[in-house]
């Protein structure tokens, strides 16, 4: 009774032909004299008859949802307005002559068929049944065929796959390493890596030119909104390239993976924007530029204004930044308060709200602004009667953050986001460091990111002015990935270290292999490193990357299918050398 078909590759040219079909009941009917089975497998479904008169039928009886089931007939047409033209075997079905149960199933916890929401914990403790549910197994597929896209698509471009190791040295650069402690080295570790980062540098010094990888990547880190604690990037790096040419090849494998996964055709280059223009328009890094509703700077129009915060904001530095919310100025005072208690939890101090009305302007602080002032917050806004405006002032990046999210919910909350539209963008030319807590300052991206090479002068002397030749890929207000032309040379190296406030002593024991390798001829070279769970998550049009991995983690980075993390044998414990300390705060809690 092994399978001679798949159920989904049968069609009407089957008619007459003997089949073996093995799979699972997806549906059973009972119609009294006849017995239908919906038989499925990972090819499609196609629907078995069974006659009382047939031999299978009492194996038919006894079957129920999800049972594995071998069934041997004949494909024959279905009756006159019987056919279901939403199956691709719509047309024929295969009337059973012989049947084996070959596993009984329990009843599922949740339905296979439809979309019917389902607890996500419970999805992912029964993770074996819900990927047989029809989207996640569309999702799984599709997830394979942009992979070999991927890797068809980087091979004739000229770059080799190599694989990268998965124990290697601990070396943070910003979220905690998952660390593996030796057994044959008591008391010493290795890391799963963070990302290829170092090896892909290596292998431009060992002349390797173009290398990719699809390539796992861990992460020990507290997670925010849809991050896993082990995700897959593809991992890019080449030499003797400019940072344009990382840009086209990585413009063109966006281009081939939205063809192979929708169809489409993206027009490229893509946009660019500087890390300044992104943030003076749209208040992010990432802008979501399917919709309008950009920032503008107030503060020359406030520079004598009478209203004190205005005036304590521009003293000590900062911005008055406004967006403009169309045909919202009735909005209640509940709504006003959603949105200040918005820009509040992104860092500003509070929210200015002026409705422009028939009648003129309603704000607690219109009687503090001159008619001139009035007049010239409608021209830079662009407003008129009906709108609402938003001010924060604070300093420029907490006025620009603020406003920035409040744009993104207004975006959302008012339907200004068209679908299906991809815009995809680069944003380049980030500054090279940020301040660091406590003084100093540290890497925007990671510390072997180059900056352009004719600000080498400023590094010591502002190194805040700096900019990096770095670059992210943005779509529709995601970023899809970052990347850098990288240093090359070991005394630029130490340079960045050093200002980073890295001891010469700790940098050799952490990087040294890495500086070693730069004293030995290395090429120029630079990369990138897209997000391949949401780029496969966004063709697919999931929210979650969960829904487009086979075994991911919950949001507490919980395994839920096989209560992964858990406790070890204490005699492995002993065999490696380590101790578990008990948690004190676990323990007074108990």
């Amino acid at each position: 009774m092994l399978r001679t078909r798949r159920c989904g590759e049968l069609s009407a040219a089957d008619i007459g032909q003997e089949v073996t079909l093995n799979g699972w009941v997806r549906v059973r009917r009972d119609h009294g004299q006849l017995i239908f089975l919906d038989l499925w497998d990972h090819s499609g479904l196609v629907q078995t008859v069974f006659d009382p008169a047939a031999e299978a039928y009492r194996v038919a009886d006894a079957c129920r949802s999800e049972y594995v089931v071998a069934v041997k007939g004949r494909v024959a047409r279905r009756l006159p307005g019987a056919e279901n033209p939403k199956l691709a075997t719509g047309e024929i079905e295969v009337r059973a002559e012989q049947a084996e149960i070959l596993n009984p199933a329990r009843t599922p916890p949740f339905p296979l068929t439809g979309e019917q929401p389902v607890d996500e914990s419970l999805r992912l403790e029964y993770r074996f049944l819900d990927l047989r549910r029809p989207r996640l197994q569309r999702n799984i597929e599709l997830r394979h065929r942009l992979a070999k896209a991927a890797r068809d698509f980087l091979d004739a471009e000229g770059f080799l796959e190599i694989e990268t190791p998965i124990l290697c040295r601990s070396t943070p650069e910003g979220a905690r390493d998952y660390v593996v402690p030796s057994r044959v080295y008591p008391g010493q570790f290795y890391a799963l890596p963070q990302a290829p980062q170092l090896f892909k540098q290596i292998l431009m010094v060992a002349g390797m030119d173009r290398y990719f990888q699809i390539a796992r990547c861990f992460r020990d880190e507290d997670l925010r909104a849809d991050r896993q604690p082990e995700f897959t990037q593809i991992d890019m790096e080449l030499s003797f390239v400019t940072q344009d040419d990382v840009l086209d090849v990585t413009e063109r494998l966006m281009a081939h993976l939205w063809k192979v996964g929708l169809g489409i055709d993206l027009p490229v280059p893509f946009p660019r924007l500087s890390f300044a223009e992104a943030m003076r328009r749209y208040g992010s890094d990432k802008p979501d530029t399917r919709f309008g509703m950009e920032l503008v700077d107030l503060s020359g129009l406030f520079k004598d204004s009478e209203f004190k915060v205005f005036q304590s904001a521009l003293a000590a530095g900062g911005q008055i930044q406004g967006i403009r919310a169309a045909g919202c100025a009735g909005y209640s005072r509940k709504e006003i308060d959603e949105l200040t208690d918005i820009a509040r939890r992104f860092g500003a101090k509070g929210l200015v709200t002026l409705a422009l009305e028939e009648g003129g302007l309603r704000s607690s602080i219109a009687k503090f602004l001159s008619p001139d002032e009035i007049d010239g917050l409608r021209a830079a806004l662009a407003a008129g009667p009906g709108d609402l405006l938003l001010l924060v002032a604070d300093q420029a990046q907490i006025a620009a953050e603020a406003l920035g999210r409040l744009r993104l919910h207004l975006g959302q909350q008012l339907g200004l986001i068209p679908e299906g539209q991809w815009n995809f963008l680069w944003v380049v030319d980030f500054p090279l460091f940020e301040p660091a807590e406590g003084g100093g300052v540290k890497p925007v991206h990671h510390p072997f990111s180059a900056p352009h090479w004719d600000q080498l002068p400023l590094l010591e002397t502002a190194p805040l002015q700096v900019k990096g030749q770095l670059y992210d890929l943005v779509l529709n207000g995601t970023e899809l990935g970052s990347g850098s032309i990288r240093i090359h040379r070991r005394d630029i190296q130490q340079r960045i270290f050093a200002l980073i406030g890295l001891p010469e002593a700790e940098a050799e024991r952490r990087f040294g292999f890495l500086l070693k390798a730069f004293d030995y001829g290395t090429p120029p070279h630079g990369g990138i490193a897209p997000g391949f769970d949401r780029i496969v998550a966004m063709i697919a049009g999931e929210e979650a990357i969960r829904d487009v991995i086979a075994f991911p983690k919950n949001a507490n980075a919980v395994d839920l299918m096989t209560n992964a993390p858990s406790p070890v044998d204490p005699a492995q414990l002993a065999e490696l050398h380590i101790a578990v300390v008990p948690d004190p705060e676990q323990e007074t809690s108990e």
